[in-house]
């Protein structure tokens, strides 16, 4: 299928750090992968999704518990990776706006902070909800409340860096807020269920690990275009560094949102 100018731009972003993001980064929200796994009830034999998979530490987490994996993004590089952790799984590169699977093709779909990444979220979640079976199960993940969170002053520390967003853009904590994800879910022809908050601390071994980590996301990559690579890396480095702890090892405390939701009617 012909991938959107915002896949396009996605996959090129999130794709050009892929090996550290994978290594150092990926798994700063794998806690939040297994409850999401685990309340979903995925297991053998299930129609699992993955839509936004980037480098596959989800898409392994379900192979390991005997799903039947499939995986969508938008960066080549990522799905390599994929590839790599679950040889048996069905990778390809697209967009999240136009699934190109049948309708009610899974019984489990889950997007981690991947819908909001979209040209279109509300698009996105509906093809995702598209796809579902009647009896299945949707999955979305997204920040949790930002106050107080250690991870919201790292996220905070690329604004200055950041090209001005579009009128209107939502900012990483638009679907933060319980009322608004519930809303976002219903909008697009889901029944919202169970929210659950799971904290999933970021932890390096070092300083300059963390700064590589933090810095492969495709957001750092995109104030990296604006504003240079020292300047994301500076900022970065000044924003961890409360968080640097006595042995020279980096915590930072982050909290994530799962909904869990099913598609009207169900």
């Amino acid at each position: 299928m012909t991938e959107s100018r915002t896949a396009g731009a996605n996959g090129r972003l999130w794709g050009m750090r892929a090996r550290d993001w994978a290594d150092l980064q990926e798994g700063g929200f794998r806690a939040g992968y297994v409850a999401a796994l685990e309340h979903a009830g995925v297991g053998a034999g299930t129609r699992y999704l993955d839509a936004g998979c980037g480098s596959g530490m989800a898409a392994a987490l379900a192979a390991d518990r005997g799903a039947q994996v499939t995986g969508i993004d938008a960066s080549d590089p990522l799905l390599r990776i994929a590839r790599e952790r679950v040889p048996h799984g069905v990778f390809q590169t697209g967009d999240l706006e136009d699934l190109p699977f049948e309708d009610d093709s899974f019984d489990v779909v889950v997007g981690f902070n991947s819908f909001q990444y979209a040209g279109n979220p509300a698009a996105a979640l509906a093809e995702a909800r598209r796809v579902t079976a009647p009896s299945g199960m949707v999955v979305i993940m997204t920040w949790g409340e930002p106050d107080g969170m250690e991870a919201a002053a790292i996220v905070g520390a690329l604004k200055p860096l950041l090209p001005p967003p579009p009128p209107g853009a939502p900012g990483p904590f638009a679907l933060s807020d319980e009322a608004r994800l519930r809303a976002f879910a219903a909008e697009a022809g889901l029944t919202p269920l169970e929210v659950v908050d799971v904290s999933s601390p970021w932890e390096y071994e070092s300083a300059a690990l963390a700064v590589r980590g933090i810095g492969s996301s495709g957001v750092a990559a995109k104030a990296m275009d604006a504003s240079g690579e020292d300047a994301v890396n500076a900022a970065h480095a000044a924003a961890i560094a409360p968080f640097v702890q006595t042995d020279g090892s980096v915590r930072i405390g982050a909290t994530c949102r799962l909904l869990f939701a099913t598609p009207a009617g169900a």
